[in-house]
């Protein structure tokens, strides 16, 4: 019998690279000691993120990112840029044993959050399989993947994943607002300052992150039970975490392609 999940709703906002810090300490966890962990955070301050594969340093304009004060981090997952500021962010870390294979952990953890949205009263459901855009295409949230979650239409959840041993990464952004034209905002050969276009309303704007966070939470303990939410901060995990900072915070691994 596989050992419990457990649940951690971090309620301390973070920045970029302290929140990649956390996400492969509990990676870690999950390959040395067989751990499964579920993790709902935040962002402060916003953050522009880079699939860990991404040609960030062709497409954006590192300079003009630092000359506006905005933070930059690449994961270490694979994908396309996001803006984090108006979401819940999930990260899953277990063995990959959990899933027959990366694309079931994918689409499950896809039918998990669709659930929670469902419970919450919006009609969420799993995009059809289509090809997967180039990682020098744009944002990540410009078109959505198959088994991504939409709503009307409109994609509300861009995830990434990264296997790494005997164990499984996967995170994503839930949009409570649509701020993405940040990203494009940012590409090189732009304005040079913000555009002023207005964030639009995500499908998901009724909903506070405390309220989404609790329905995760519940959709959790019913497909993946038992389920043990942790009290507070793990034992460990933001020390096993401090390892990978240095790493985060580089703005060399940041632009490394």
């Amino acid at each position: 019998m596989e050992p419990s999940w457990q649940l951690w709703v971090d309620e301390t906002a973070r920045p970029g690279w302290s929140n990649m810090s956390i996400d492969m300490a509990l990676l870690d966890r999950a390959e040395q000691q067989a751990e499964s962990w579920l993790r709902l955070y935040r962002w402060e301050p916003g953050c522009l993120s880079f699939g860990r594969h991404e040609p960030a340093s062709r497409r954006y304009d590192a300079e003009r990112i630092r000359r506006l004060g905005l933070d930059a981090v690449r994961r270490p997952t694979g994908g396309r840029a996001v803006w984090h500021e108006s979401e819940l962010t999930y990260a899953v870390a277990c063995p990959y044993s959990r899933f027959p294979s990366l694309r079931d952990a994918y689409l499950e953890i896809h039918r998990l959050l669709a659930e929670a949205l469902r419970s919450v009263g919006i009609e969420a459901v799993l995009a059809p399989r289509i090809r997967t855009a180039a990682l020098d295409s744009g944002a990540c949230f410009s078109q959505p993947a198959g088994g991504e979650v939409l709503v009307d239409g409109r994609k509300v959840i861009g995830s990434a994943q990264l296997r790494r041993g005997s164990a499984l990464l996967q995170h994503g952004s839930i949009l409570l607002r649509d701020d993405q034209h940040r990203v494009g905002d940012l590409v090189q050969g732009g304005s040079g300052s913000p555009s002023s276009a207005l964030d639009t309303a995500s499908p998901l704007a009724r909903l506070q992150p405390q309220e989404l966070a609790k329905a995760v939470t519940a959709s959790a303990s019913i497909r993946w039970a038992p389920v043990r939410a942790c009290p507070g901060e793990p034992g460990g995990v933001l020390d096993r975490a401090a390892l990978h900072s240095p790493q985060f915070r580089s703005s060399a691994w940041t632009w490394a392609r």
